[in-house]
């Protein structure tokens, strides 16, 4: 299996492909050893109307879509640019539930989950954070990925915050790490720990020293948890 891994969504007429809904759109984000290398975006003609429940989420009109491709027109170029890699999809069933039925349409007797290994990353997320909300979205406010443009779905786009969340998710310490071309930014990381980062560069990271007023703070903080609890950790274990 190839260490290249693909971030993948779709975007569709409605939720069952069992009812004859399509694919509208794909968006891909191609990642080699945990950095981006190239993408995929299509819009597909689905030869039918869009329920209306979907085009509030996405937005993409049949109109718009009158012009583009249908989808076998592009499987064959799908599966060679799929073939042989990892998937990560956010709610896995979903997408490839879909693009079988594609496929099949198509007149293909391939299948997705014979042609990569698939990654579900809703249930990654599931797994570390039990009980929690793992949407997209909430992945984003918690592993502070920028998503504010966001006001409509869109397949790109959410592969792109998908593969930066997927990032966050799965790094660690490991996502602090400078690139080796001197590229020291890190789309998962405040902007504020960014520069510090950028500013370290190769070298140590800068010592930032408590000023006094800090300092008397922080003792005065202790001295009221020592006041209420009738003893405090901290200036014990000190």
């Amino acid at each position: 299996m190839s260490e290249r891994q693909i971030v993948l969504d779709t975007e569709t007429t409605g939720l069952e492909p069992s009812e004859g809904h399509r694919i509208i759109e794909i968006g891909c984000v191609v990642m080699e050893q945990r950095r981006v290398v190239d993408q995929l975006h299509w819009y597909l003609n689905p030869e039918r109307d869009i329920d209306e429940g979907a085009f509030a989420v996405h937005g993409i009109s049949r109109a718009f879509l009158a012009d583009k491709p249908r989808f076998a027109e592009r499987a064959a170029e799908l599966l060679d640019f799929l073939r042989g890699h990892e998937l990560l999809i956010h709610n896995a069933d979903f997408d490839v539930g879909f693009l079988d039925h594609e496929l099949a349409l198509a007149g293909l007797s391939e299948r997705i989950g014979g042609l990569c290994t698939v990654t579900d990353t809703w249930a990654m997320a599931k797994r570390k954070h039990p009980g929690q909300k793992n949407s997209l979205d909430a992945l984003c406010k918690r592993y502070m990925v920028d998503n504010s443009n966001r006001e409509l779905h869109g397949a790109l786009l959410d592969a792109q915050l998908l593969a930066e969340v997927y990032l966050a998710l799965t790094g660690g310490q490991e996502s602090l790490a400078l690139h080796a071309d001197g590229d020291h930014a890190h789309p998962t990381l405040p902007p504020a720990v960014q520069a510090l980062v950028a500013e370290a560069g190769s070298g140590p990271l800068p010592v930032i020293e408590a000023s006094e007023v800090e300092r008397a703070d922080h003792d005065a903080r202790l001295g009221e948890i020592r006041d209420k609890a009738g003893h405090c950790l901290w200036t014990e274990a000190g």
